[in-house]
C-alpha cells in the first residue's frame, strides 16, 4: 500500500517535470533563439538579437499544451487565477505558475487493510477498489496537498472501521453491503476535495488457514446433517406410502394376490432364480408354473 502510494507520488513529480515543457514550445524557442544568433550576425552585434532570446525564453516557458482530460490549476504571484484546458493556452513566466496538473478521467487506486480484526477478534486481510473521479480540478488542486494520498489513506482508514464493527461471517457474505457503506463514508470524505467516488468493490477476504480448515470441516458437518434430514424425510415418505398401500391391499385382497403374482413373476424371469412361495399361495401353483414356463420360453427366444 505504501509502496503504491509513494510510485503514485514520484510519477506525478516526473510528469510535472516533463509538463514545464512541451514540442512546441521547444521549437518555437529554438526558432526564435536562431533568429536572434541570424540578426545578431548580420548586425555584427550580438545584442541585436536580446529581444528574440528574451522572446524565445516567453515561448519555452509560456506555451502550454493540456490533453483533452487535463486541467491546470494556475497561480498568479501566489493566488489561484485560473483553470485552463483542455488544448493550448499561455501562462506569464515568472509570474504564473501552474500548480498541479489534474486528471479528470476515471482513476482507479487499489487498497486494503492488513490483519484486521474484526468484531469477533478475527484477523482478516481485504482487498479492495476504489474507483474515483476529480470533477472540481481547483478543490483537488488547492484543498488538500496530495488527493491522490489522501484519499488513498481515506479509504483505507474507511475499510479498517467497517471491519472492525463486523463479524467474520457478515464480511464473507456480506460485501455488497460493505461495498454500498465504503463508497458512502469515503464519499462523504472526498466531496470537499472536489473528487467523487464512483463504486468500491471488495476483491479479496484472506482468512487464517486454521480457521479456513475449522470452517471447511464445519459446512461439510453441515452439509452431512442436511443429507441425513434428507434421508429420514425420504424414509418416513417411503413408511406412508407402504401403510396406504397396506390399507389398500387389506380391503382389497384380490389386488395383493395380483401384487404377489406379479413379484413372482418378476423373479422367474431370470433362468437358473430360485422362487420361495407360501403355503396358501400353492393352491395358485397351476398359474405360478405356467408364469414360470412362459418367462422360461422367452428366454429362451432371446437366446
Amino acid at each position: 500500500m505504501e509502496e503504491e502510494i509513494i510510485r503514485g507520488r514520484f510519477m506525478e513529480g516526473a510528469s510535472f517535470q516533463f509538463k514545464a515543457f512541451n514540442a512546441i514550445s521547444l521549437v518555437m524557442a529554438a526558432v526564435a533563439t536562431g533568429a536572434g544568433l541570424a540578426v545578431g550576425m548580420l548586425a555584427g552585434d550580438w545584442r541585436w538579437g536580446i529581444p528574440l532570446y528574451i522572446a524565445a525564453v516567453g515561448l519555452l516557458f509560456g506555451f502550454k499544451v493540456a490533453q483533452h482530460w487535463e486541467r491546470a490549476v494556475i497561480l498568479r504571484l501566489g493566488k489561484f487565477h485560473r483553470v485552463a484546458g483542455p488544448g493550448h493556452f499561455w501562462i506569464i513566466p515568472l509570474v504564473d505558475r501552474i500548480a498541479a496538473w489534474v486528471d479528470h478521467r476515471m482513476m482507479v487506486t487499489p487498497f486494503g487493510a492488513e490483519k484486521t480484526l474484526t468484531r469477533d477478534t478475527v484477523p482478516v486481510n481485504v482487498d479492495a477498489v476504489l474507483f474515483w473521479v476529480v470533477w472540481d480540478a481547483t478543490k483537488a488542486a488547492l484543498e488538500v496537498k496530495n488527493y491522490r494520498m489522501a484519499i488513498a489513506w481515506a479509504a483505507q482508514t474507511a475499510l479498517r472501521d467497517i471491519i472492525g464493527k463486523m463479524d467474520l461471517a457478515d464480511i464473507l457474505v456480506g460485501r455488497e453491503k460493505i461495498d454500498a457503506e465504503l463508497q458512502q463514508i469515503i464519499d462523504h470524505r472526498t466531496t470537499p476535495w472536489g473528487i467523487t467516488v464512483e463504486s468500491v468493490e471488495i476483491r479479496d477476504v484472506v482468512i487464517p488457514e486454521a480457521l479456513e480448515d475449522a470452517m471447511s470441516r464445519q459446512a461439510q458437518a453441515e452439509r452431512e446433517r442436511q443429507a441425513r434430514i434428507i434421508l429420514g424425510q425420504a424414509e418416513q415418505q417411503i413408511a406412508k406410502s407402504f401403510v396406504e398401500a397396506a390399507r389398500q391391499y387389506e380391503d382389497h385382497p384380490m389386488a395383493f394376490r395380483l401384487r404377489t403374482l406379479n413379484m413372482i413373476m418378476e423373479g422367474v424371469k431370470e433362468r437358473g432364480s430360485l422362487v420361495v412361495v407360501p403355503y396358501d399361495e400353492m393352491r395358485d401353483a397351476g398359474t405360478i408354473a405356467g408364469l414360470s414356463a412362459l418367462s422360461n420360453k422367452e428366454a429362451q427366444a432371446k437366446e
